[in-house]
């Protein structure tokens, strides 16, 4: 397979990284994104290690001429962006009452205005080169809810149809966009969501409770997704959506 280029927003989290090393594995010239830029960098230089072309990006989805940036520097340094996956994401645990409009604002800007920017910066030209590959991660809690992240689950609901009405658009242009869904995954941020460590292990216990499988999940299982819906072999999947968490969604 030729090289293709892919630009991963989140690049440097739990799930990023897992994404990014997936895709490098597959022969992907990688531009890791992500507002932290030790992260973004130390992601990067794993990617070289191995031998595959790797780009650290200082991005912040959350502004538009961060994102226009991006791209500039991504297509100048690897090539023309042919697979994008937005996985940069946040959240608190808050019960509903308990937020206000800044929160509402933070939690949408990063994970659900940020997909629309990221989208619109890269869409147009795969489309006119007839081919290219969205991926974008929600959550089962967009699917199923989850207590105490109302807002989170509803910005990542708005993914899901986004993704749907842009795989819509440009069915007949060589470009899918698909959603995958990540259930409980043992990732830093979740542990950080938790609090301290007691709090923590108690949240991994419930949630492992909760899933058929009985564990958590990996970021390399919500990653080897990914990699399936970004290469050629899925290029009749599109608008779809892939749960990977251990059968807590059965839909």
């Amino acid at each position: 397979m030729s090289e293709r280029v892919a630009l991963v927003t989140g690049g440097g989290g739990g799930i990023g990284r897992a994404i990014v090393l997936a895709l490098a594995g597959t022969g992907c010239a990688v531009a890791v994104g992500d507002l932290n830029q030790d992260t973004s960098a130390a992601v990067t230089r794993e990617v070289q290690s191995s031998g595959a072309r790797a780009l650290a990006l200082a991005l912040d989805v959350t502004d538009p001429a961060s994102v226009a940036q991006a791209v500039r520097t991504t297509e100048s340094e690897l090539g023309p962006i042919e697979v994008l996956v937005n996985c940069a994401g946040w959240d608190e645990f808050r019960a509903f009452a308990d937020t206000d409009e800044a929160f509402w604002r933070r939690v949408i800007a990063i994970n659900y205005e940020g997909v629309l920017r990221t989208t619109q910066a890269v869409l147009g030209a795969m489309a006119e080169r007839g081919s290219g590959r969205i991926v974008n991660i929600s959550s089962d809690a967009a699917r199923v809810g989850s207590a105490q992240e109302s807002i989170y689950a509803g910005a990542k609901a708005g993914v899901i149809a986004f993704t749907k009405t842009i795989a819509r658009e440009v069915a007949r242009r060589g470009v899918t966009a698909n959603v995958v869904c990540p259930g409980p995954t043992d990732t830093p941020l979740l542990r950080a969501m938790a609090g301290d460590a007691a709090d923590s292990e108690r949240l991994v216990q419930a949630l492992e409770r909760a899933v058929p499988m009985r564990r958590l999940g990996k970021p390399e299982e919500v990653a080897a997704a990914v990699s399936f819906l970004a290469s050629e072999q899925a290029s009749y999947i599109t608008g779809q959506t892939l749960s990977v968490s251990g059968g807590l969604t059965m839909a």
